[in-house]
């Protein structure tokens, strides 16, 4: 069995695998459960290997960041008409959160986006449309196929406490994509020669649920969309940078996209207000 050591913290891969094995066992159609991130390992033979390093041990291997991007920050701004000119000089690239409020007002997502609609999206495609990253959060849900077959009561949600929950996913077909990219657009304050990755996130679940404090490993800043409900953020600095800059608490809300660099800002989400809540994003370059 494999063992290494992480900041004093003592792991094994066998148990790791063996954990993500009990968590798949129930359902054969599971992708993408485990939160794996892949890291290079130089062996003492000089040969590369490519082992599975769980998301609670991740942070161990962020590089350490300069605080210049937070050091003076006391408030996240939320503008509108923002150019994009002053969106590359003040936001897209310096890892400086912005909300805009008017980004979406031409989306029909807005109004077309739910959990039928994905429903029925997904449930009538093949079921590799659903092998993209999936996740389960704090729910009992082990694959996207196993949400869209929760009970319709549970999944509509009429402020009831019924089972609450909060998921997420990757779309990795561009059949899909297209058919989501009917009813938005690139914001518009991405620079013409900024292209969104091809990649849909999307995240949606009841109120009083979301998700927990943690770091990206993307590689690139993103933008998310509220096009449902409202989402509180919590918002901290790397560690290293805990004496010069301050948390942040900000309320996305209907109708917003928040732009973060969520590789460098440790961040938790909470759903409020009275409605389900449903958000799509992309990273950009």
């Amino acid at each position: 069995m494999i063992k290494g050591t992480i900041e004093n913290t003592e792991f094994k891969w066998g148990d790791i695998d063996k954990e993500c094995q009990k968590e798949q066992s129930s359902n054969a159609d599971i992708v993408g459960t485990c939160n794996y991130s892949w890291i290079n390992i130089k062996w003492n033979r000089n040969a590369d290997c490519l082992l599975p390093l769980p998301d609670s041990l991740n942070n161990g291997f962020v590089a350490q960041q300069s605080c210049n991007f937070c050091s003076n920050l006391t408030t996240i701004d939320r503008v509108e008409k923002l150019s994009s000119k002053e969106f590359v000089v003040k936001y897209a690239y310096t890892k400086v959160p912005v909300i805009i409020t008017d980004a979406m007002i031409n989306w029909t997502a807005r109004h077309i986006y739910s959990y039928n609609y994905f429903k029925q999206l997904y449930i009538d495609s093949p079921s590799n449309r659903m092998n993209c990253q999936f996740f389960p959060y704090k729910t009992e849900f082990r694959s996207l196929k196993q949400v869209f077959h929760m009970n319709p009561q549970r999944a509509a949600w009429n402020g009831s406490n019924l089972n609450p929950w909060y998921i997420g996913w990757s779309n990795c077909d561009y059949r899909v994509a297209n058919e989501l990219r009917r009813h938005y657009q690139k914001p518009y304050f991405l620079p013409n020669d900024s292209e969104p990755i091809r990649t849909d996130w999307i995240f949606m679940g009841t109120p009083n649920n979301g998700a927990h404090m943690h770091i990206d490993h993307v590689g690139r800043p993103s933008w998310q969309a509220q096009v449902r409900g409202h989402k509180r953020w919590f918002l901290q600095p790397p560690p290293e940078c805990y004496q010069n800059c301050i948390d942040h608490i900000v309320d996305v809300n209907h109708g917003d996209i928040i732009v973060l660099d969520t590789n460098v800002w440790y961040h938790s989400t909470l759903i409020i207000g009275n409605d389900i809540s449903i958000t799509i994003g992309a990273e950009y370059d």
